[in-house]
């Protein structure tokens, strides 16, 4: 007899079932995925994860309140996350991670009635591999015995208005795999915990309800928003986070999918709801080392004996909402570092309150965790509100919105999204290359199953927290985030050389030029003739612009359409510095195959200057792709002054967090600009010259219905010590009757109208920041007739302030804080840019007929989130290099997917196994032809590898997918609650497998 999880079980082991030779295959969106032929299962699913059976007993006829001491341990912020765990730097903030964990293991073995929840795998995985076999176990059975419960999971707790959902599928599988490997089914987290992010997105809630929680609590909802809820009870909803998901019938799968949101909100300013101070203890209830409430002194002999004046107050805030059981957080940011100062008031806070039970109070008081309320709340099977929009943008008071960090650090959003392309580009060739990329002749690769989890995959499961990627971090810790990614990428070039050789068969040194977008490669300034290999991750053949800095006149490249030289513009010699020195661009566009890669030799005809006739200096009469579509658009750059949070409605100034601008009039940077002009045969050019800070190249690729706006802004000026928030805007002459539309997370799109939220009347009072929503990869504005999109490079803020207009914010400095903690003003500069930091970016507009514009831009998203990597190698090409299947290209496919399916994922899973995730990108009924239900035949998908085994699983890589258990919740309209087991009748748009693939072309190294 043992304990699993919480039930005392004969015969089942709560240790983790090994998922070797397994791989996932996860399908997602729109009109769904089946799979065909896959082969056979490789494993019999294991019994279905048991659900928690240690709660503590609650009563019918009373108030039941929950107590979850838990910490929040932001996984960078104020400090690096190495700081954080070690304890450093305790002049900036007082917090060690790893005092942490150790004292609250301590005080739960003193007392088996004590729990405690616990967040950010990177951290626990962190302090995990350094913890003794014997202790490792005594924590094994604390979780087996539900007394140290697990919740969200995720390597960190990301943000969710800045990341792809990409990423944030990739980090929450890699700490649910650690936990799932480490702890079995016990380890397995239930709820879904983002108490801090500053708004919430659709798509997460949708992500989440797909990996199995059953449900969100997440900690911030406009302060309007909040009111509303808290006077009609309605802080617990149904969040029905997509339309895509529906059964084979067409009948949607809500009651299967809705997660049960709880609003714990942080917001200190307004009445209380469940929780009067959000993730944070109530007032007067906090006894960590770093609080200063006095504790419970319990000896009546003692002239300050508090015990009915602690109890009383309790009582007093012990409220019921919908049901009898409220939740009540018992911990905040880096607290429990003393466990034991927090656990014996609390223990004395229960019996004491608990007591009174004998004098008629009908509160009863208990240990508890999230999964533990929720099924609490499951029992009393009601129904409840629903909500189908987000929780952008947020605010916390009429003038303090939170959407200046849609923006917040340009350039650390762009890293974030290239760094994000160069790891799934690293993860699909480990697999294409085999066993010799991992150890070739290039020394020792990344790879999952000899390091767990590589330096890459941390580095950029780190950067999604939700004070990284989002900007709101201090500069030595966006530093910091940005050295991380930089080595995981070092570490990912051997891995790449390894593979490319093993692919080609030459060994010859690969050059890697990340300044390419500032015209800087040494290898192509100086040599007269060398190859450069173009690797396409995506599942589908593209046509891609490459541009290289040269120094010579003329060039061939072999088997390429056009190579016309163009001079260096002045915008991009003068943010290269001295970092390069090329006078001219070769430019010339490629075509690589699905998951592969072609390679062009390039070889020198004629040294020297430009030509004379390469650029004019006039105007241009008009940039032409032949489409025989028209709108009128003007296009031009504009700043906002930033409040400086002197004014009579609020002090609240712009910062890392808030978008608070002075008026609702921004300032044109300039009416005109000075142009010149570039037309050969690939390209068509038209470069802007606004002001020493503000430059723009407008260009029309041949054979590309998308024209690109390639924008440079910096060094922001502040010797008029006057913040600036700058924005390109879009004036045209559709009629968008205040409507525009932004994606969420990357994924399905949501409808936004000026000066409105579906679930509350808004009371307008920041007519430009309350009209600001997160735009992560498109947004467009459409009428009956034209949808223009425009599709960014990284995560933007934007919004639509007049009709027929789309503005988008691009940079942002700022002399003050915003007081919300960081305690630094967003005023960014570097070494090579002490003048404040430039920031290159690009922005590419699609006009389509609104039935076919998803057509359009949905491939056009995914080629710039997922782009094309080169690599170079010097002088020509070796006679051993297999030019390989097709003329001069390698493609792992054995056919291109439909263009309805996206290849998200393939990675090493372990020795023998895979990853693969793929992906129906198309949204409910956005395109006639592409939001149908579409079947892939994996054994048909790889061209040198044989799938032999599949196995299903849930989006996250962590359940078996036909036993993944669910509580369904009903709205106030439908039938009652019930729990919900997942089967195959509904076509999915996840479809999760484990696989296992023979080698057909395997190379002999």
């Amino acid at each position: 007899m043992e304990t699993l999880c919480g039930h005392v079980t004969p015969s089942v082991s709560c240790e983790h079932t090994s998922h070797d030779q397994l791989i996932v295959c996860i399908f997602q969106h729109g009109g769904g995925l089946a799979a065909a032929g896959c082969g056979s299962p490789l494993l019999p699913p294991p019994p279905p994860p048991p659900q928690w059976g240690s709660c503590h007993a609650t009563k019918p006829n009373m108030l039941n309140v929950h107590l979850v001491p838990h910490t929040h341990d932001d996984v960078g912020w104020l400090k690096t996350v190495d700081q954080y765990f070690y304890g450093d730097r305790n002049d900036i903030q007082h917090a060690g991670v790893q005092y942490i964990l150790d004292s609250v293991v301590d005080q739960l073995l003193k007392n088996p009635d004590r729990r405690f929840i616990y967040v950010e795998t990177a951290f626990f995985y962190r302090w995990w591999k350094r913890q003794s076999s014997g202790e490792q176990q005594t924590v094994k059975q604390l979780v087996n015995e539900g007394r140290l419960e697990f919740v969200n999971g995720g390597w960190c707790m990301s943000d969710e208005a800045t990341t792809h959902y990409s990423a944030v599928v990739d980090q929450m599988t890699m700490g649910l795999r650690f936990l799932n490997e480490t702890f079995g089914p016990c380890g397995r987290p239930r709820v879904a915990w983002h108490i801090d992010p500053f708004g919430h997105a659709r798509e997460h809630a949708s992500m989440f309800a797909q990996m199995g929680y059953d449900g969100f609590f997440f900690g911030r909802l406009d302060y309007q928003d909040r009111t509303r809820r808290m006077l009609a009870q309605e802080q617990e909803l149904l969040w029905r986070a997509s339309d895509s998901l529906r059964a084979a019938n067409g009948r949607p799968l809500h009651r299967n999918i809705d997660p049960l949101t709880f609003a714990l909100d942080k917001n200190k300013k307004n009445p209380p709801g469940i929780l009067p101070n959000g993730y944070n203890p109530p007032e007067g209830f906090c006894w960590d080392q770093s609080c200063d409430d006095p504790p419970i002194r319990d000896d009546p002999d003692l002239e300050d004996y508090n015990v009915d004046d602690v109890v009383m107050r309790f009582l007093a805030i012990a409220t019921a909402y919908k049901t009898n059981h409220i939740i009540m957080t018992m911990g905040s940011d880096f607290q429990y570092e003393n466990a034991n100062l927090w656990y014996k008031n609390l223990d004395k806070l229960i019996r004491y309150v608990n007591a009174r039970q004998g004098n008629g109070s009908r509160v009863n008081v208990v240990y508890s965790t999230p999964s533990c309320y929720l099924q609490e709340l499951h029992r009393a099977n009601l129904t409840w509100a629903l909500k189908t929009d987000d929780f952008f943008p947020y605010a916390d008071s009429a003038h303090d919105f939170w959407t200046g960090y849609f923006t917040s650090r340009p350039a650390l959003k762009r890293y974030e999204r290239v760094s994000n392309s160069h790891l799934q580009t690293c993860n699909q060739l480990e697999v294409l290359g085999g066993p010799v990329s991992r150890n070739g002749p290039f020394g020792e690769g990344n790879t999952c199953h000899l390091c767990f989890f590589p330096l890459p995959e941390k580095a950029m499961a780190v950067a999604q927290h939700h004070d990284a990627v989002s900007g709101t971090e201090k500069q030595h810790v966006a530093n910091d985030y940005a050295r991380r990614l930089a080595d995981g990428w070092r570490h990912c070039q051997v891995l790449v050389s390894n593979s490319l050789a093993a692919l080609t068969g030459s060994s010859a040194k690969r050059i890697y030029c990340d300044n390419l977008n500032i015209s800087v490669c040494p290898l192509t300034e100086s040599s007269k003739k060398f190859s450069v290999s173009v690797y396409n991750p995506l599942a589908r053949p593209v046509t891609w612009p490459v541009r290289l800095p040269v120094n010579g006149t003329a060039y061939t490249v072999s088997d390429a359409k056009g190579q016309p030289v163009v001079p260096v513009s002045r915008a991009t010699r003068e943010v290269r510095k001295n970092r390069g020195f090329a006078i001219n661009e070769l430019v010339f566009q490629v075509q690589a195959p699905p998951l592969g890669f072609s390679t062009y030799s390039v070889s020198l005809l004629q040294d020297g200057p430009p030509p004379a006739a390469a650029t004019k200096h006039r105007a241009p009469t008009a940039i032409q792709n032949k489409t025989g579509q028209s709108i009128s658009l003007t296009q031009n750059f504009y700043w906002y002054n930033a409040s400086d949070g002197n004014n009579s409605e609020s002090d609240q100034p712009s910062g890392a967090y808030i978008f608070r601008p002075n008026s609702s009039t921004p300032f044109v940077i300039s009416q005109r600009a000075k142009t010149e002009t570039v037309q050969n045969s690939v390209v068509q050019e038209v470069r802007q010259w606004f002001a020493p800070w503000v430059s723009q190249v407008v260009r029309l690729y041949s054979d590309s219905r998308a024209l690109e706006l390639e924008w440079t802004v910096g060094p922001l000026p502040i010797d008029d010590s006057l913040g600036k928030e700058v924005i390109t805007r879009l004036d045209t002459s559709i009629k968008t009757c205040e409507m525009f539309y932004t994606d969420s997370n990357g994924r399905e799109v949501l409808q936004r109208k000026k000066d409105f939220r579906p679930t509350w009347n808004l009371k307008q009072s920041e007519p430009i920041a309350g009209n600001y929503y997160p735009i992560n990869s498109r947004a467009f504005i459409k009428d009956d007739k034209d949808q223009l999109t425009v599709v960014t490079d990284r995560s933007q803020g934007g919004g639509s302030i007049h009709n027929g207009s789309l503005e988008i914010m691009l940079h942002r400095r700022l002399l003050y804080d915003d007081v919300r903690g960081v305690a630094e003003p967003l005023n960014e500069t570097s070494a090579i840019f002490p003048e404040g930091l430039v920031v290159r970016g690009r922005l590419l507009l699609s006009l389509e007929r609104p039935p076919a514009a998803a057509d359009a831009h949905r491939p056009l998203a995914q080629e710039a989130v997922l782009q094309p990597l080169l690599t170079f190698v010097d002088g020509g090409l070796s006679p051993d290099t297999r030019l390989e299947v097709s003329g001069r290209g390698f493609s792992g496919l054995q056919a291109a997917l439909p263009p309805a399916v996206h290849l998200l994922t393939l990675t090493q899973w372990d020795g023998d196994s895979v990853l693969l995730r793929l992906e129906h990108q198309f949204q409910s009924r956005e395109s006639r032809v592409n939001s149908q239900p579409v079947t892939v035949n994996l054994q048909k998908l790889f061209s040198t590898l044989e799938v032999i085994g599949v196995s299903e699983m849930n989006l996250s890589a962590n359940q078996w997918k036909d036993e993944m258990i669910r509580f369904a919740w009903t709205p106030q309209t439908g039938m009652h609650a019930r729990t919900h087991k997942h089967t195959h009748t509904h076509t999915p748009v996840y479809l999760t497998g484990l696989l296992r693939l023979n080698c057909l072309v395997c190379t002999d190294q």
